[in-house]
């Protein structure tokens, strides 16, 4: 079984502290992606999703200069570098999320999400798993 450190994107782009939801907003334009890690001194401290933008950004009326600090989430669940992609698969499924970050000694070394795992065409279903549950939660979340 792989090691999320031989599946992970580890050339991540990220945002600090000082950068504002615009900021963010238009690095995910130029890069085409949907998350980005907010990081202090290489430390993750948070992420940003497009979803975030609009739902905590936009709908609640914050100007593009609002800082990323407000409207990120805080509450990270990130993966090891040597976790299997098992692991990893069932972490995504169990919190609802699309890309998990990988931090060894605190520091984010890169990012894995369910692209990744579709890309290296895991013999096991983990991602297929993982899509489904969080496809279903985020389809019912929607109908309710």
């Amino acid at each position: 079984m792989e090691k999320i450190r031989d599946i992970m994107t580890d050339e991540v782009e990220c945002c600090t502290l000082l950068d504002n939801i615009f900021e963010v907003a238009v690095k995910m334009k130029e890069l085409n992606v949907g998350a980005i890690p907010i990081v202090d001194k290489e430390k993750i401290v948070g992420m940003i999703t497009d979803r975030d933008i609009v739902i905590r950004g936009v709908a609640e009326k914050h100007p593009g200069s609002t800082k990323v600090e407000d409207i990120m989430s805080k509450e990270l669940i990130s993966v090891s570098p040597d976790a299997s992609s098992r692991e990893a698969a069932k972490l995504m499924a169990d919190h609802q999320i699309r890309r998990l970050p990988v931090v060894e000694n605190e520091k984010l070394i890169g990012i894995v999400s369910l692209g990744d795992f579709a890309i290296r065409e895991l013999t096991d279903d983990q991602a297929k798993e993982a899509l489904s549950e969080i496809s279903e939660q985020n389809y019912n979340d929607v109908q309710h």
